[in-house]
């Protein structure tokens, strides 16, 4: 049908050549939550990550598509419910539309709650006359048995009005078809505005007195108990009496899942590497590499870089699929407005709630997902606190200790009860962590982010029927391949510095014992002892190598050891002097200390600052550093 699209995108501020050529330019706006990016991303071929929940996108993003033998430059803004606050969503869009860039702008909205999607529709037609409305989500209408007479909503409008279903890329065509009618002339738009006064309250009055009338005269319900099933599910979800606990059993059950399923692919990854490495070491041989630098391929690089994807990527590619499929139901709003309270209580927004937990499977996803925060305070302290929350490299760690030293399992073996324990355990610092997110928050925003909540909406949006194949996509490709290509890229750097520090001896002692030996006295007071704390040191770059630089340093194997057998790890970790309250502490400490590298490097990306980077990595350690040696002085003082 003439359609082909660009899987080529770039964000509106570095489009240096990509624009070129392109015949036409297309504003894509509208209300949080109505399907903009899907459209966005089926006509461009782009892979822009879609969510049920407010504020995905934030920054203009742009794509281009081809029809009729024309090129359609679209670009994406932020959602917005307005264009009169002061919001960085409503500022980015409003601006772009004023300017006057676009030939169209095309404004999409939810067929489900077309009143007060209007309210935008009247505010865009005030800014400029092209404006074309696309009613999206038919088919979620017509099951709440809503209709929409689309010929008459363009009359009332003046505009040309395009009902559409995002999902199937079929009904875009039409879209597309009036798009290019009127980038060509064919189609004349002449907006019914609203005539404005100098009163901004009095504005939004006349806009949504004329929204109201307009769909009085568009709209029938057949039924008008549509929304009566998910008004239902929101009395349970977010009650004061079930909401919360209903939250921390999803979550529950999320880690357990995480925790048993990835065992077994973790186990194949690495027989897998295991594999691989004699074939990696021939090759080498064969090249005739001297030894030094054969053992720094092999034993330093090969073996973390192997380590880290073996024990890393199976968590992330379950977790962060039930993460996109509570995204993709709906429920994660529901999470935030539990919570809300709680982060207002904090001077925070209630959107922290969500990349808090976007933070359980990749702390750098979720200073990422900082972005739909539209306050720079606010949004600043969801990122100096978004590493309080353990992300998914260190689940095995605290997964691990919790099962050799709370569970039982050396002595009667894993089994579903010890499982359910160390499940258990890990929530529990994991609560503690969680504390100190609204801890911290509050005392940021009493200190050196002082102000007051600006306010936030959070809309509560349909339950939808989850897509599962753009899940798989969304969060494998999106999430968990570029998060494990980031790590991977401060992963190789470290395997070298480990084998360095490891294999090179003064007077027969390692430069890692005389490291160690150094932060020993220190690591004491924290309860730990110089080795330990030398691991989470060296283990910056991913938390997945901390546990087994410990075994290396008490083996003194001068390479990354990897036990699979807890018996084994027990053995060397109470014969270098572990006791419960060692477990405690590195546990803790586990929780509260700096982020690992790839976080830092992306806390520096969004904020351009290295100050903030620095805070990051300052305030959850001293926390850390704090917490242990209290835990460590109470502990003395009762045994």
């Amino acid at each position: 049908m003439g359609l082909t699209n660009s899987s080529t995108g770039s964000k509106l501020n570095n489009q240096t050549g990509f624009t070129e050529g392109c015949d036409y330019k297309i504003t894509l706006a509208g209300n949080p939550n109505t399907g903009k990016s899907t459209i966005f991303n089926s006509l461009t071929g782009m892979h822009q990550h879609t969510g049920n929940w407010t504020g995905k996108t934030v920054e203009n993003a742009a794509g281009i598509c081809t029809y009729k033998s024309k090129k359609y430059l679209f670009v994406d803004i932020p959602g917005t419910y307005s264009l009169m606050a002061d919001s960085e969503e409503e500022k980015i869009a409003k601006d772009y539309i004023s300017s006057g860039i676009a030939d169209v702008t095309v404004v999409i909205v939810d067929s489900t709650r077309l009143e007060r999607n209007l309210n935008l529709v009247y505010q865009i037609m005030n800014l400029t006359d092209n404006v074309i409305v696309c009613v999206n989500l038919l088919d979620e209408a017509q099951k709440k048995g809503i209709s929409i007479n689309l010929k008459k909503l363009s009359e009332e409008l003046g505009v040309p009005v395009v009902g559409t279903i995002a999902r199937k890329k079929s009904t875009l065509f039409n879209l597309l078809k009036t798009i290019n009618m009127v980038c060509t002339g064919k189609i004349i738009c002449i907006p019914n505005k609203i005539n404005f006064t100098d009163n901004q309250d009095e504005n939004v009055k006349l806009i949504f007195d004329k929204a109201h009338e307009i769909t009085e005269k568009v709209c029938t319900f057949f039924d008008s108990n549509y929304n009566e099933r998910d008004k239902k599910i929101d009395k349970i979800l977010t009650s004061k009496k079930f909401g919360i606990p209903i939250m921390i059993l999803f979550f529950c059950l999320i880690f357990w899942i995480t925790i048993v399923g990835a065992n077994y692919p973790s186990q194949l990854l690495s027989n897998f590497f295991s594999f691989l490495e004699p074939y990696c070491a021939g090759f080498l041989l064969f090249l005739k590499v001297p030894d030094w630098l054969f053992s720094l391929l092999i034993d330093g690089v090969y073996t973390t870089v192997t380590w880290i994807v073996s024990v890393m990527l199976p968590p992330m590619a379950i977790f962060f699929p039930l993460f996109t499929l509570l995204e993709d139901l709906g429920y994660l709003p529901r999470i935030a407005f539990n919570l809300d309270k709680c982060f207002k209580k904090c001077c925070s927004s209630g959107k922290q709630a969500l990349t808090m937990c976007m933070g359980f499977g990749c702390n750098a996803a979720g200073v990422i997902g900082c972005r739909i925060i539209s306050s720079k305070r606010e949004r600043l302290i969801a990122i100096l606190t978004n590493c309080f929350v353990p992300c998914n490299g260190r689940f095995p760690f605290l997964i691990t200790i919790a099962t050799i030293f709370f569970t039982g399992a050396i002595s009667s073996g894993q089994n579903f009860k010890s499982s359910l324990i160390s499940t258990f355990v890990v929530f529990l610092v994991i609560s503690i962590g969680i504390m100190f997110t609204f801890f911290i928050s509050k005392l940021l925003s009493l200190t050196l982010l002082k102000g007051k909540t600006e306010g936030a909406i959070l809309e509560l949006p349909p339950y939808r029927k989850p897509q599962i194949g753009r899940i798989l996509v969304s969060s494998i490709v999106d999430r968990t391949l570029f998060v494990l290509g980031r790590a991977l890229s401060v992963a190789i750097p470290a395997g070298i510095i480990i084998w360095v520090l490891s294999n090179i001896n003064v007077n027969n002692i390692s430069l890692l014992t005389y490291i160690a030996n150094f932060f020993d006295p220190f690591a004491r007071l924290m309860g730990l002892d110089g080795y330990i704390l030398t691991a989470f040191i060296l283990g910056l770059p991913a938390n997945e190598i901390v546990l087994p630089i410990i075994l290396m340093c008490y083996t003194r194997a001068g390479t990354l050891v990897n036990l699979e057998n807890i018996q084994s790890i027990f053995s060397i970790l109470v014969q270098n002097g572990w006791t419960i309250i060692t477990a405690i502490n590195v546990m803790l400490f586990s929780t509260l200390h700096f982020p690992c590298g790839t976080t830092l490097l992306t806390i520096k990306k969004e904020t351009g600052s290295l100050k903030w980077t620095a805070l990051s990595f300052l305030i959850p350690t001293v926390c850390g550093i704090i917490v242990c040696m209290f835990t460590n002085l109470i502990y003395n003082i009762i045994v």
